[in-house]
């Protein structure tokens, strides 16, 4: 079993966001509309896995995302509908629609997270302490969902927009 490393918040994380997103950008061309770091290191002072998350957009799915292998990106398969998954070390690439970007939950979720403090405080605490608890990484997810659902279903609510389940089918 893999533990889960929680760290306190990097002030690297969003240059080594920036950086990645050029280099995206220049690998993947006129396939991606937007892109932006989401996740727990897009969040000053919230504690997290030293991972950077970023989401990208694209009119289509089915584009040549082949330069990002050039960058040290493999493509996964998450089982997850309309959404290319890659990965790096230390980096996860979620290319998404670009229909459904205004409502994706990473986004709505970091927004909600970057505009209440407590929140972000009860987030900070909950990650702390499921990794205290030496889970893996799978329990360790599992053990965040509820917050994490809370906390997007009050996101999507102020937007007006119906709640939906944060994983998706």
């Amino acid at each position: 079993m893999t533990s889960i490393e929680v760290h306190d918040y990097d002030p690297s994380w969003p240059a080594l966001a920036a950086a990645a997103i050029l280099e995206v950008r220049a690998a993947a061309g006129a396939a991606v509309i937007d892109i932006e770091h989401v996740g727990s290191t897009a969040i000053p002072g919230l504690a997290a896995k030293p991972v950077i998350d970023l989401m990208a957009s694209t009119d289509d799915l089915s584009c040549d995302f082949a330069g990002l292998l050039d960058l040290g990106y493999r493509r996964l398969e998450t089982g997850m509908p309309e959404r290319l998954f890659y990965r790096r070390e230390g980096y996860h690439l979620h290319v998404v629609t670009a229909a459904s970007w205004p409502t994706r939950n990473e986004r709505l979720l970091r927004d909600h997270l970057l505009s209440h403090p407590s929140a972000r405080e009860e987030y900070a605490a909950l990650k702390r302490s499921l990794a205290a608890a030496d889970l893996d990484g799978d329990a360790y997810t599992r053990g965040k969902t509820a917050l994490i659902q809370r906390l997007v279903d009050e996101a999507r609510t102020a937007r007006g927009l119906p709640t939906v389940d944060v994983w998706e089918a």
